[in-house]
């Protein structure tokens, strides 16, 4: 920065040029492109790896190697290509995402106008380097951070830097340092920022990552502290599910130690089976099925999903932050209230640049024809003196210039004015521009032999210039005691209060004073209208929703109230406030932002901080936001969402997910498919480890039974990948149940194998190896070779698994109340499921080593019989489930 700085500073003065082309070259090579580094994304062997990061595959892997060690190469084999299948799945999955994410990149793109060998040329933005002298004019986006050399009314949009709404003023000729706030350095211009109106030329003095943009960038462009809710449940999952199976390796053993009627090689191959039967190979396939078809579903709702974690962290969170502009609001003034100095009040319905809306009485009527004329010349004032821009265009209102002016346009609309004809009956002869040290914006115009003075700005300012003020029975003296009550108690309510005036006086007399008082404007950021029902689902769904903001606090309060975040005796938090509980530490911090809903006058290292401390709270926390000001706290939070339309590149590019409309409710949508997601994976784990449950049940019965090893690695692992497998991928299909938005989240420190899916597999998992020990025992007791016994106990467990699919659609629902249809996948996996593994018995090679052969047909309904069984299990095992839950 201090190198680009000194470059800018002491370049040469050919302001009247600016850079020459070679120098411009010159410091191209030097500085590099004016763009945000990306971050680097893992190349396809790197993510290949990562897919055997995972005790699982650990504990697979060394069966695999004790196998070969044994001479049981086929079953080694076996392993192995099963293990190259789940991650040739994985890297396909993951590489796909990060290919959806790069797509999604939009890192300041466009063209500036700069001045170069005494030529204006229009440049890539990319090209822009420290030193050039650049163009700005109304509607430009600020290519680089620019100190002003000369300035002409020029506004600019920095909210999506502060957050503020209102443009700010600026003006050439005044020093800033790095100490001084963003918002007081009125000289300097900065990178994504927006002219609303006005001109200037100014320096570049900063590009790339030494912008304010840059470096708010750079703090987020690292490791996100927070790990997605999903892979914290998975991970511990895993890690348990690995103790366990450790554990009931070494009480097996155990067990064929004191039996003493196993060889050492018998022991191994039985340990290693069961290590087999109890890994729930499938789940990765199914996991990253679930994740990509939730991620196809929130597509069509207006959600991009830039991580596939991503989509179950949202339904996780059980806190939202949400930004104010933008969000929750449209990021666009309008006009709600007009109040006229004899009394009356009139409401403005509709909100943003759209003219739909009425302006009503007190009473919530139509105005008279008296109201309509008072109102017509207050709106005249406000349309005259204004340089914006409003007009219909590709099916929709497009405007441009500042967002006050812009208000006044869409409320001339609202009553019916022509914009155009208003401009041209009266001839400007000056306009006055807005500049905050005037707080006043005017316009001197000629009809005749008379001059017609407009003027609007601050109430104060107004105030001090009128000395009657306009009526129904004409002007009269003013009354600034009852105006001023009316404007502070207005602005109080977290309203913008604009005041108008108006003067009539002969040719050449100028003077903006002794004018009349034609009323005030209360304007305000309107809410969107989703947003009360999204809020709404959040609170019926138990998730809170807290307002971080830049803006004001009384206007933070108001909206707060509006939507019902907060009540009337609510502390709203401030950035003061929070600097003087870090000065005393994390626990001060928690203590203030544990009830706070509301936080206003918010920097972005505080926005961060309020994640962090409602995190050590125990929330899992989802940020929403369209700011580069937001960026930090969506890096930190567990879910990050930025808005589509309206979102900086900063904060699309840290997002985890990115709501196209912009609209609060697709948030809720996304939410809601979040928790149909997880679900999901908790049936896929309910399957596949109540699977693996029966299998070591069945183990441990049979050497309790003194009897051989009931089915070969090689059969357990076909039963878990294959015949499972196509069950467990349909299963993450499975559509909502209704009424996911109706239970409270989970707790943030809930494991996803809890107490409900142990109960299911202690159950479940017990009656199918009970049932398939039983029926072992018995086909030896009658003579069968313990080949042929195996081979109808692998059939009796792949019916099992068949109908304990069909009954995990469901933690609580009856099978028989859940449409046959609503899954289509499902309905053709079970039956795929079986002639696959009919097919594998007729399949030369495979049936070798799967060591498997073909059942007459009557063999397979006494097996389908003795199966159905576990049908009645589970209705009764949901009825007592439903009886809990009521």
């Amino acid at each position: 920065m201090k190198d680009a700085l000194a470059e800018a500073t002491t370049a040469p003065d050919n302001s009247d040029n600016g850079l020459s082309q070679q120098e411009a070259s010159a410091r191209l090579e030097k500085f590099g492109y004016n763009r945000l580094p990306a971050p680097p994304m893992p190349g396809v062997l790197r993510l290949f790896a990562r897919q055997f990061l995972s005790p699982f595959i650990y504990i697979l892997l060394v069966a695999s190697g004790v196998s070969f060690a044994l001479g049981q190469t086929p079953s080694g084999v076996f392993i192995l290509i099963v293990l190259l299948i789940n991650a040739i799945i994985g890297t396909v999955q993951e590489f796909s995402a990060q290919k959806a994410a790069a797509a999604l990149k939009q890192m300041m793109k466009g063209t500036a106008h700069v001045l170069r060998d005494g030529q204006i040329l229009t440049v890539e933005v990319e090209e822009i380097v420290p030193g050039d002298s650049v163009l700005l004019s109304s509607g430009d986006k600020v290519p680089a951070d620019i100190q002003l050399l000369s300035a002409s009314s020029l506004a600019v949009d920095e909210s999506m830097l502060t957050g503020e709404s209102l443009a700010v003023a600026k003006n050439a000729g005044t020093v800033s340092d790095d100490s001084t706030p963003l918002t007081e350095r009125v000289s300097q211009c900065f990178a994504g920022s927006i002219i609303t109106h006005g001109r200037g030329r100014g320096r570049v003095i900063a590009t790339a990552s030494d912008t304010q943009l840059g470096k708010i960038a750079q703090g987020v462009t690292g490791k996100a502290s927070a790990e997605p809710p999903l892979m914290i449940r998975i991970r511990k999952f895993t890690y348990q599910l690995a103790f366990g199976i450790l554990a009931a390796i070494a009480a097996l053993a155990g067990l064929m130690i004191l039996d003493g009627g196993y060889s050492t090689e018998d022991m191994i191959l039985m340990t290693i089976g069961l290590a087999v039967s109890v890994i729930p190979e499938g789940l990765p396939a199914a996991l990253t099925v679930a994740l990509a078809i939730g991620m196809s579903r929130m597509a069509k709702l207006n959600v991009i999903i830039r991580k596939l974690v991503a989509v179950e962290a949202l339904g996780s969170c059980t806190l939202i932050c949400s930004d104010k502009t933008g969000t929750l609001t449209v990021n666009e003034l309008t006009i709600r209230k007009v109040m006229l100095p004899d009394g009356r009040q009139f409401d403005v319905t509709g909100e943003g640049v759209t003219p739909g809306g009425k302006v009503l009485n007190d009473t919530g009527t139509g105005v008279d024809t008296t109201g309509q004329e008072t109102l017509r010349e207050l709106c005249i004032a406000g349309v005259l003196a204004n340089e914006s821009y409003l007009d219909y265009s590709g099916g929709e209102w497009v405007s441009q210039g500042d967002i006050v002016d812009i208000a006044f346009l869409v409320m001339a609309k609202k009553l019916g004015m022509s914009i155009s004809d208003l401009r041209t009956r009266q001839e400007q002869v000056a306009l006055i521009p807005y500049e905050s040290e005037k707080a006043y914006s005017g316009v001197v115009n000629r009809i005749g032999d008379q001059t017609i003075i407009y003027a609007k700005g601050s109430p104060e300012k107004m105030l001090a210039m009128c000395h009657q003020m306009a009526t129904s029975y004409g002007s009269v003296a003013i009354d600034k005691p009852t105006l001023e009550r009316q404007f502070t108690e207005l602005a109080s309510r977290g309203y913008r209060i604009i005041a108008l005036a108006k003067r009539t006086s002969s040719i050449g007399d100028h003077e903006m004073a002794d004018m009349d008082f034609l009323g005030m404007v209360a304007m305000i950021d309107p809410l969107r209208q989703e947003a009360f029902d999204a809020i709404e689902k959040c609170r019926s769904g138990g998730i809170e929703v807290a307002m971080v903001t830049g803006d004001h606090p009384a206007t933070a309060k108001s909206i707060a109230l509006e939507l019902g975040l907060c009540d009337a005796n609510a502390t709203v938090v401030t950035g003061p406030m929070l600097e003087e509980a870090s000065a005393r530490g994390q626990v001060a911090v928690d203590e203030l932002t544990r009830q706070a809903r509301v936080f206003a006058r918010i920097e972005p290292a505080r926005k961060a901080q309020i994640v962090d401390s409602f995190m050590r709270d125990g929330h899992f926390v989802a940020v929403t936001g369209d700011g580069v000001n937001d960026a930090p706290a969506m890096r930190q939070a567990h879910a990050g969402i930025a808005m589509g339309k309206r979102g900086t590149d900063v904060a699309k590019e840290t997002a985890d997910l990115i709501v196209t409309d912009d609209n609060f409710s697709s948030i809720v949508a996304g939410i809601e498919q979040g928790r149909v997601v997880y679900n999901n994976i908790r049936k896929v784990i309910g399957l596949l480890v109540a699977t693996g449950f029966s299998a070591i049940l069945l183990f441990f019965l049979c050497v309790l039974g003194g009897l051989p090893m009931p089915m070969i690695a090689v059969q357990l692992l076909w039963l878990n990948l294959v015949a499972n497998g196509f069950q467990d991928v349909a299963l993450a299909f499975e559509p909502k149940e209704g009424g996911e938005l109706s239970v409270k989240p989970r707790s943030p420190h809930e494991p996803v194998f809890d107490k409900h899916i142990i109960e299911h597999v202690l159950v479940v998992g017990s009656w199918m190896g009970l049932v398939a020990f039983l029926y072992f025992q018995w086909t030896l007791d009658q003579g069968q070779s313990i080949e042929a016994a195996r081979n109808l106990t692998l059939m009796l467990m792949v019916l099992f698994g068949n109908i304990h699919a069909m009954q995990s659609r469901s933690e609580f629902r009856s099978l028989f109340r859940i449409p046959l249809l609503r899954n289509p996948f499902l309905i053709l996996a079970v039956p795929l499921a079986q002639l696959a593994h009919i097919g594998a018995m007729y399949t030369p090679g495979l049936s070798d080593v799967l060591q498997i052969q073909p059942i007459s047909v009557q063999e397979w309904l006494q097996l389908l019989a003795f199966a159905m069984s576990l049908l009645v299990v589970e209705e009764l095992h949901k009825v007592l489930i439903r009886k809990r839950r009521t």
